[in-house]
């Protein structure tokens, strides 16, 4: 998945830090990147040195393997060779640690840009020096990251996996349900709710898979596997989430290609039988 950067390892540690000439810079403008690209397409970003006086550093980032990330903003012209481009670019990118560097900066830089201002009082927030928050020096508001939990759910009947497609959307291939989690509920209520609410199926034998941070929409996503309760497989399609949605056996599940995201590993599993439910005893 967009995580998996071994042998590369992410920390995600907040500490106070000053660039050095050779670290890496992350600059977006709205949904765009800087990037360039080698010989082979795979993608770098500037460093410091390169920039110059084009750009301000506005915070540490993490870092990967001893490379240090920082979130800047370009202030002037862009260095030779690069260029912006949309960061659904990360989808498929390569190499896959900067990939995953390049939609976590992202993520991190919608976050700082929404929150210049007070939620509570107006004022201007601050960014803290001993951890990745920030407060209100007028009424001490404190924000932190946001990250929206949601869930990914397999549902299985009679050796079939429910697929469905999003309505309006630009995403057009097979997904799963999958929904937030809303306010005052459990994870496995939100599973049951969301079933319900956009295929009217009922749903029992919870079985978890794993999850995934995706930060393309600041969100913790939770895989789970279950199977329909009872016999009626009949599916009430709740329009406004998606166009379409079915009932598939493993040859018809399509293969994943991008290998990024959980919902495209989930269907893998059930393709290549390896889904192993957590049946209640009567």
């Amino acid at each position: 998945m967009i995580q998996d950067i071994s042998p590369k390892i992410y920390h995600n540690e907040y500490r106070e830090s000053s660039p050095r000439p050779a670290d890496t810079v992350l600059l977006f403008r709205d949904r765009e990147v800087l990037v360039k690209r080698d010989a082979a397409g795979n993608i770098g970003f500037p460093r410091l040195e390169e920039l110059g006086d084009s750009c301000r550093i506005l915070s540490y980032l993490f870092d990967i393997s001893g490379e240090d990330y920082f979130l800047g903003r370009l202030t002037g012209e862009a260095p030779e060779g690069y260029s912006f481009e949309n960061v659904k670019i990360f989808r498929v990118a390569r190499p896959k640690d900067r990939a995953f560097a390049g939609i976590t900066g992202f993520q991190l830089s919608e976050w700082y840009a929404k929150h210049r201002f007070c939620g509570r009082c107006g004022g201007r927030m601050e960014r803290d020096r001993r951890e990745r928050m920030l407060y209100c020096p007028s009424c001490g508001n404190q924000v932190y990251p946001t990250i929206s939990p949601a869930v990914i759910i397999g549902v299985i009947h009679r050796g079939k996996l429910l697929m469905s497609k999003y309505a309006g959307r630009d995403y057009k291939k097979f997904a799963l349900i999958a929904g937030f989690n809303e306010i005052g509920e459990t994870i496995e209520e939100t599973v049951h709710r969301e079933v319900m609410e956009e295929v009217g199926l009922k749903v029992k034998n919870l079985t978890y898979y794993k999850s995934q941070p995706w930060p393309f929409t600041g969100t913790l996503l939770m895989g789970f596997f279950c199977e329909l309760d009872g016999e009626d497989e009949t599916i009430v399609l709740e329009e406004d989430e998606l166009s379409e949605a079915g009932w598939y056996p493993p040859e018809e599940v399509p293969e994943d290609e991008e290998k990024i995201a959980l919902t495209r590993e989930m269907m893998t599993v059930f393709r290549t039988g390896r889904v192993n439910l957590k049946r209640e005893e009567k």
